[in-house]
């Protein structure tokens, strides 16, 4: 008998065919958060992103044979080392591949947005389809690891891929429940994925901020801790002034989640209203977030854009690395 050869017809039929049921496979997201429990459920019907800065804590298992190594030696939570391997399947994405340097106007801005070309290779990389469910994990290990999580979830979101969401608790929790980890480099197949859309509408320009800064158009939400609000500390290295954008109000994002070595997980809907209120934050105005670099304010995007629905707010990539580069501008020091 001889063997059957579909036309080429026939050949891009079955193609659509295939096309259709991987479609049919991608998991249908809950929301911007997933605990782990369902990321257990749909693992094979997901893309787990695993952000973080240290991509050795990624591949190694922790000294002393321990799965969650928890603080740092350090002693500073949320670097993105103290967790050690990955959710089975989890394709590492470094911190340094999405943060960028740029150089504007003569100031260096650091952890700014990666070009369209950079991060769509990235992510085809990674495996990431255009259909793609995305499950952003993070070392879950502190608020700041978590913002790791979010400020990709804001990239992939300004490119244009709603098919997002971080998982909450990150792999701190999923090794604290037991659940398998693995160590070593993935190598998943190359993706198709593409930026759909650059949307303008989620990323604060300067001229944005000097006009909110000025008037009641939208309001500044400072999200690093008080003691850089208020000017008594500042990272010298990036930030050239103490204080904050005047008229911003601050809001740190240590109160976005429950800290934690086992997994830092965000409080409730509920909580998070209740305290953005009660420290002088509108949740229904338009919000710029900012932080020093932008790492930071990622999360207060987050809180504001996608758990309390406050569709017109934006991140200032700049954020004080760029407002203060420029002695003219004002900086206060000031409770708003």
């Amino acid at each position: 008998m001889q063997p059957f050869y579909p036309s080429t017809r026939g050949r891009g039929l079955m193609l659509c065919l295939l096309g259709a049921v991987f479609q049919l496979q991608a998991a249908a997201l809950p929301g911007p958060l997933v605990d782990t429990q369902w990321l257990a459920d749909h693992l094979d019907s997901v893309v787990v992103l695993d952000i973080r800065r240290d991509p050795q804590s990624f591949i190694r298992k922790a000294g002393g044979g321990g799965e969650v190594a928890g603080v740092q030696a350090c002693g500073a939570k949320g670097g993105g080392g103290g967790v050690s391997g990955h959710i089975p399947g989890a394709a590492l994405i470094e911190w340094k591949e999405i943060a960028t340097k740029e150089k504007t106007g003569g100031v260096e801005l650091h952890d700014t947005l990666p070009t369209k070309e950079a991060f769509e290779t990235l992510m085809q990389e990674r495996g990431v389809n255009r259909d793609s469910a995305v499950v952003i994990a993070n070392p879950g290990d502190g608020a700041a690891a978590v913002a790791e999580g979010t400020r990709l979830y804001w990239t992939l979101k300004y490119f244009g891929h709603d098919q997002v969401a971080l998982l909450d608790g990150g792999v701190a929790k999923w090794a604290d429940e037991k659940r398998t980890i693995e160590y070593g480099r993935t190598k998943p197949a190359r993706g198709d994925w593409q930026a759909t859309a650059e949307r303008r509408a989620l990323l604060a320009s300067l001229d944005d901020v000097q006009r909110a800064s000025t008037t009641a158009d939208a309001q500044i939400l400072d999200v690093r801790p008080a003691d850089y609000y208020l000017g008594l500390v500042h990272k010298a290295d990036k930030v050239a002034a103490k204080g904050h954008v005047p008229g911003a109000k601050n809001l740190p994002f240590i109160l976005y989640v429950k800290e934690s070595t086992k997994g830092s997980t965000f409080y409730g809907k509920d909580e998070l209203k209740r305290v953005s209120e009660q420290l002088g934050i509108a949740t229904d105005k338009p919000t710029i977030t900012h932080c020093n670099t932008g790492h930071l304010a990622s999360s207060g995007w987050f809180v504001m854009h996608e758990l309390l629905g406050q569709t017109r707010s934006s991140l200032y990539d700049g954020s004080m690395n760029e407002w203060a580069a420029d002695p003219a501008r004002p900086v206060s020091t000031r409770l708003e």
